[in-house]
């Protein structure tokens, strides 16, 4: 196997039940990770979290955040920043996917739900690697 195409990305995203999300203390001293829910919708990643969380303090004072999938055989790492969605149509699009996905209606917390649109995505399976490292820079959007 070669390199993997964007399609192979989002099929493991849709598929992956609880990610990994790291983001950076305040302090800029240490990372924190910390696993979520969360839905792939429109080439981008969708998450929620309590406003006075560890992760949403954090991403308050640095939206930078890292997503991965939980298979590290088949892994898909997400580089991006965290911003609070507040298009409606956009959170109703993004609930219905949760609803879907998890049978539940995220904004029914009452927290912020966050767009990671990525700019570097690394893929890669495990069997195959190197070969199948796969790398998108999408700050020069390459899709």
């Amino acid at each position: 196997m070669g390199l993997l195409p964007w399609s192979w990305v989002e099929r493991k995203m849709n598929r992956c039940r609880t990610f990994w999300l790291a983001t950076v203390h305040a302090s800029r001293t240490r990372p924190h990770v910390m696993p979520v829910w969360g839905v792939w919708h429109d080439d981008a990643f969708f998450f929620s979290t309590g406003r006075k969380s560890r992760k949403g303090q954090n991403l308050a004072a640095n939206p930078a955040c890292t997503v991965a999938n939980d298979d590290g055989a088949e892994a898909v790492i997400v580089e991006g920043e965290a911003k609070q969605v507040d298009d409606a149509a956009e959170l109703e699009r993004v609930a219905s996917a949760y609803k879907k996905k998890y049978k539940m209606d995220p904004r029914g917390m009452n927290e912020p739900i966050f767009r990671v649109r990525p700019s570097k995505v690394f893929a890669f399976i495990e069997k195959s690697f190197p070969k199948s490292a796969t790398r998108w820079n999408l700050e020069i959007g390459n899709l």
